[in-house]
């Protein structure tokens, strides 16, 4: 038996997103449903969300921040072996998105798998492209996040249809002389798994706020502190903080608690709502764009939802 050549770690390249066009203001979702945009700014912070016209799949949006990714990578679709697409919202599950995302970027026969950890989705993907790459079973890996929740929302449902939204976010990971891809903290909370669920697939997502607002604010910045630790981090040291764009009241609790004060943290929810697992790749490629971090500046990347599924790591920002 050989074992492939071993890579001593693995960095994220570059990061790309892509958005909707269509913008849904809270406005515009008071007028066919009972709410306002002061109730919905104060319990979750958002103040519009992109939403997908019925034309666009997840695959499409996927395709859009997948490319603008590799493009900025400075690689070829021919140099990329695997691709890892996290999703929770797929139309069929049958083929899987990762195969057509890589088969129209012009990706020749890649390893090619999607993940579900739902809004977890980016950081477990992320996990297992940093794996497959230093152990030699992957030179360069796509990875994307892709959701188009407002396929599976009921709009009438207040509860929901303030919050979900859609979107794509991707990196593209590669090896390293030195490890930029910090060690994943992992985990779940299976008891809770009924807290964000859609029965069966004649059903909408429903979601029990309350529970997962306690479970998220008490149980999930000690994954934080752990990640940090497993990477040699002190949270003062990160330049950014980039959680799933949950709510914006769990995001503000969870960097206090963290203590992570001086990092930039990331409120994309405020403009994109919460796009599952596309949002923490949307929300920090959106950050560099903007010139708010820096290239080798530390990230502190943590999603979560449901499952309930956890998962964190530090990388270094490209």
């Amino acid at each position: 038996m050989r074992i492939p050549e071993a890579a001593p770690g693995s960095k994220v390249l570059a990061f790309g997103h892509y958005q909707p066009s269509d913008v849904v203001t809270n406005d515009d979702l008071a007028k066919t449903i009972a709410t306002n945009d002061e109730w919905i700014q104060s319990r979750v912070g958002i103040k519009e969300r992109r939403i997908a016209p019925a034309g666009e799949s997840e695959v499409d949006m996927a395709i859009q921040a997948g490319g603008k990714a590799l493009a900025a990578s400075g690689l070829a679709a021919t140099d990329i072996d695997l691709v890892i697409v996290a999703t929770c919202t797929p139309e069929s599950t049958i083929p899987n998105v990762a195969g057509r995302v890589a088969h129209r970027l012009g990706i020749g026969a890649p390893g090619a798998f999607d993940v579900n950890a739902a809004c977890a989705g980016f950081c477990y993907a992320l996990a297992a492209a940093d794996s497959a790459v230093r152990s030699g079973s992957a030179r360069n890996v796509l990875v994307v996040g892709t959701e188009k929740l407002s396929q599976w929302i009921d709009w009438t449902d207040r509860a929901t249809a303030v919050i979900f939204a859609d979107g794509a976010g991707a990196a593209v990971v590669s090896r390293s002389e030195t490890p930029a891809i910090g060690p994943v903290v992992w985990g779940s909370a299976g008891d809770k798994y009924d807290a964000i669920i859609i029965k069966d697939r004649d059903s909408f997502l429903h979601q029990e706020g309350q529970t997962v607002f306690r479970w998220a604010t008490t149980a999930l910045h000690p994954v934080a502190k752990e990640a940090c630790e497993r990477a040699g981090v002190d949270p003062s040291e990160l330049a950014a903080f980039v959680p799933h764009q949950a709510n914006l009241r769990i995001i503000e609790t969870i960097a206090r608690k963290l203590g992570a004060e001086q990092a930039v943290i990331a409120r994309d929810i405020v403009l994109a709502g919460n796009t599952s697992a596309a949002s923490v790749p949307l929300a920090l490629s959106r950050m560099i764009e903007r010139g708010e971090v820096q290239s080798g500046g530390l990230a502190l990347l943590l999603g979560f939802g449901a499952g309930l599924t956890y998962a964190g790591q530090v990388i270094e920002i490209p």
